[in-house]
């Protein structure tokens, strides 16, 4: 994260008078609510699909194409075939890896 200056304290035209200054409690609040609004816009740009591909659950799970066919056909995991596809729902694939 890349905070600058001007964001922490839009009111100092000045910069440089940051280094003769002390820190408020109004600036450690708007500190605060800057790092929660990145936190929070950052957290929603990494969304995890709810249905996730074949070869997307092999680099999650680090497996083979055939330990996934394993898991497939033992019923370990669950999966929807959409045409030539086969769809797991990453809600399934956690729950595996909890139990």
């Amino acid at each position: 994260m890349n905070l600058h200056p001007k964001k922490l304290f839009p009111e100092i035209d000045n910069i440089e008078l940051l280094n003769h200054q002390v820190v408020t409690k109004r600036d450690l609040l708007n500190f605060g609510n800057l790092l929660l609004n990145e936190i929070k816009s950052s957290s929603q740009k990494e969304e995890i699909p709810q249905w996730l591909k074949s070869s997307e659950v092999r680099k999650l799970l680090k497996i083979s194409p055939g330990t996934l066919q394993n898991l497939r056909i033992n019923g370990t995991l669950k999966f929807k075939r959409i045409g030539g596809i086969i769809y797991y729902k990453y809600e399934d694939i956690h729950k595996m890896l909890n139990q």
